[in-house]
């Protein structure tokens, strides 16, 4: 159409007419120019918030226009179902720096001074629990007064005779104190010390002669031995045969160790044990 229509005399209306053809019937000015219908070009979004580029393509359809002396501008529709509100911790911020125009570093050593009262507060009282736990687990832990009571034994030495073995309990063990005769104190003299298990000398296990002090406990196993019986006329262990002499020391047997001595002092006529 568009050749006929240049030669002919009707030209001007074939080409009005293929005109509003292609337009969609839409009318033609009468100046023969097309009538092109208007495009609404969004308008230019001028950020408020300093946004990345990844953020604006999250928050809504984004147009980017740019070439050759044209600046480059972002066109943005948002959507109100997609909208994201920052939200506001004013109510949570001091006052020193609540506002915007107020510099944090102004009021930064009172700010500062609350958070070490803070720190030191907590300090104290944290040292103050810890002692009062420890005071209470040693005072848990500690003996008891009847076990500080029999921490110490007073024993009236007149009430052993010559050659007898009296039992006395102390600490919750049984205290064997002896009153040796001669005969029994010249017998221990002469055993050779290289001989036994356990080496120790008889004069090194009694502070007086006269009296042997030993716990009645067998380095074995733990069993209560029997005074004045044995092969060698001290102790017997009858659990499993362990022999001591009449200084306590181990002569036969599987017991491994002599008879403990403890701790005990003479007090004119009085044995304190402890």
């Amino acid at each position: 159409m568009n050749v006929i229509a240049r030669s002919t005399a009707v030209a001007p209306f074939l080409r009005a007419t293929a005109t509003v053809v292609s337009n969609g019937g839409l009318p033609v000015a009468s100046t023969g120019k097309v009538h092109k219908p208007k495009i609404d070009v969004p308008r230019p979004f001028n950020r408020i918030l300093q946004q990345t580029m990844h953020q604006d393509f999250l928050t809504g359809p984004t147009c980017i226009s740019s070439g050759i002396a044209v600046s480059t501008r972002v066109y943005q529709r948002r959507l109100a179902h997609t909208d994201i509100q920052y939200p506001d911790f004013s109510d949570y911020r001091q006052d020193e720096v609540r506002e915007s125009h107020v510099k944090s570093k102004e009021s930064a050593p009172s700010r500062k001074g609350f958070s070490y009262l803070i720190a030191a507060g907590g300090s104290v009282v944290g040292v103050y629990s810890a002692k009062v736990i420890v005071h209470d687990l040693v005072g848990m832990l500690s003996a008891s007064a009847d076990v500080l009571a029999m921490s110490k034994i007073e024993i009236k030495l007149d009430s052993i005779p010559e050659g007898k073995s009296a039992v006395f309990k102390w600490r919750g063990k049984p205290l064997f104190v002896r009153h040796r005769s001669d005969s029994e104190i010249a017998t221990e003299n002469k055993v050779d010390v290289a001989s036994l298990r356990d080496p120790e000398e008889d004069s090194a296990r009694v502070k007086d002669p006269k009296w042997l002090v030993v716990l009645g406990v067998c380095t074995h196993l733990g069993c209560v031995p029997i005074a004045n019986a044995g092969d060698f006329g001290g102790y017997y262990c009858p659990c499993h045969g362990s022999h001591y002499d009449a200084s306590g020391r181990i002569r036969k047997g599987p017991a491994p160790l002599n008879l403990e001595v403890p701790p005990y002092d003479f007090i004119d006529n009085m044995l304190v044990v402890g």
